[in-house]
């Protein structure tokens, strides 16, 4: 997977009691997390993404700004070092890229376990069927990892760690070992988010592509 691509897809501890059997520990996290997000309403914040290849050499580093309304409505706004954005209306994602004036569009893949965003934006009430969940805690620090129960995912493995109700960090790892870190800040839930920050608006002159897949 390219830097730019894993851009787009656009995201430790303390353990938990030793007598707690597994199944337990599984069962708890996933229903702790589906109570951190089931009240998410809308999510908006700066970000900072970091990649890092297997070995932890730093490949890109990129910053920007992110919202979400549920259900399915999302916009991912990459500023530097490149612009790109990729925008859900909650039927289709359109991914822009100015530098190359081209825009693709495409139905939008509603299985929570295709994109962290969808994650976000999608039923909470769903992790516990697409994924296997455990809990982690270290002080003020509440760290989620979900390990994808298919295998048609953009990630092996993914960490979620909030603080109180805020999302601060998103961390994912691919199939090849490579390492996606994303840091939120400034960041608000549950306020009102015009619509029309989910709206497509395509640059005259942009060459749009319908993929019908």
């Amino acid at each position: 997977m390219t830097v730019k691509k894993t851009l787009a897809a656009v995201a430790l501890c303390v353990v938990a009691p030793l007598s707690m059997p597994l199944a337990a520990l599984a069962s708890e996290g996933a229903d702790r997390l589906t109570r951190m997000l089931e009240p998410l309403k809308t999510f908006e914040a700066r970000f900072e993404q970091h990649i890092l290849d297997a070995s932890g050499e730093r490949l890109q580093e990129a910053h920007g700004q992110m919202w979400l309304a549920r259900p399915g409505k999302f916009r991912w706004e990459v500023e530097a070092p490149y612009q790109q954005e990729v925008i859900s209306d909650g039927e289709e994602v359109m991914l822009h890229d100015p530098d190359l004036e081209q825009a693709t569009i495409q139905a939008l893949d509603h299985r929570v376990t295709h994109t962290p965003a969808l994650l976000l934006s999608g039923s909470a009430s769903d992790l516990i069927d697409s994924y296997d969940v455990t809990r982690q805690q270290q002080g003020s620090a509440e760290t989620f990892t979900l390990v994808p129960k298919l295998a048609d995912t953009l990630f092996e493995e993914l960490k979620m760690t909030f603080r109180g109700e805020l999302l601060t960090t998103l961390q994912m790892i691919d199939s090849t070992g490579q390492h996606t870190d994303i840091e939120f800040r400034d960041a608000r839930r549950n306020h009102a988010i015009d619509d029309s920050r989910f709206a497509f608006e395509i640059p005259e002159g942009t060459d749009v592509i319908r993929d019908t897949h």
